[in-house]
């Protein structure tokens, strides 16, 4: 197997997004991280009140837990995304395109909710990854398809 994710940005009849993947799949072992915060190691808050140092100390925090599994950025294949305000995700995507870095994007949702857990967090993002199983590659591209059905290799 030459990956182990198949990413499908735009299935026949849907318009292609360049912030997602549509659709995501793959094999070997799941992994789900829990929401982070913009937490540092010690417990405090990183960027009281600035989404754009939110924003990048979740991914900090998102890619130490992948590594904790065995996995990277290339083996997520779902976001999930908290913010308390729409207008952070500009920032959000920002700090997902530099630790991404290339990679193929995964599939994604993005929600506005009203508060999270303290009331200076601006951004929570949970992932789904999988991680190959023993003889697979992963995390260094992937496979999609046109729309046609043609696979297509994605290189990051």
């Amino acid at each position: 197997m030459t990956n182990h994710l198949t990413h499908i940005p735009a299935p026949d009849g849907l318009a292609p997004s360049p912030q997602y993947s549509h659709v995501v799949w793959g094999s070997g072992r799941f992994v789900a991280i829990s929401g982070q915060c913009a937490f540092d190691a010690s417990g405090a808050v990183v960027g009281e009140g600035d989404a754009v140092a939110q924003a990048h100390q979740v991914f900090a925090n998102l890619e130490r837990c992948l590594a904790a599994a065995g996995a990277g950025f290339g083996d997520v294949v779902k976001l999930t995304y908290f913010v308390t305000d729409v207008a952070h995700l500009p920032a959000v995507r920002d700090a997902r395109d530099a630790y991404f870095a290339g990679a193929p994007l995964p599939a994604s949702s993005a929600l506005q909710v009203s508060a999270l857990v303290r009331p200076e967090l601006l951004v929570e993002i949970e992932a789904f990854a999988l991680v190959p199983e023993a003889g697979e590659t992963g995390g260094s591209g992937a496979t999609a398809t046109d729309g046609s059905g043609a696979d297509l290799r994605l290189l990051s």
